[in-house]
């Protein structure tokens, strides 16, 4: 049984003793078991960071849904935009193209 000390001692911590003897200990904040005074809270929040923006450009590709740092009401602008720059590719390839076989016909 823990004395009140230890119990105040361990509340003021991030962790809780597992395996004292081999330094392992359960993170109270995310529940994993890691080394004892080490938490992995900062390295799951970046994940979590990096997880948001890599959905993010997942659905830049796509052209649909809503982007982290759009606008509201803008869910449809890749797809608008896209169709805009792809019709002005085409229309600049169209007309190159056009070049080559009337110089090539003269």
């Amino acid at each position: 049984m823990q004395s009140q000390s230890e119990r105040l001692e361990v509340s003021n911590m991030a962790w809780i003793p597992v395996l004292p003897e081999f330094g392992l200990g359960c993170d109270i904040f995310t529940g994993f078991v890691t080394s004892q005074g080490e938490s992995l809270a900062p390295v799951i929040e970046q994940v979590n960071k990096l997880d948001k923006v890599a959905d993010d450009i997942v659905n830049m590709l796509s052209g649909e849904g809503i982007l982290l740092a759009s606008f509201p009401n803008r869910e449809k602008s890749l797809l608008y935009a896209g169709g805009i720059t792809a019709m002005w590719y085409g229309l600049a390839i169209g007309l190159a193209i056009a070049g080559i076989i009337a110089i090539a016909v003269m």
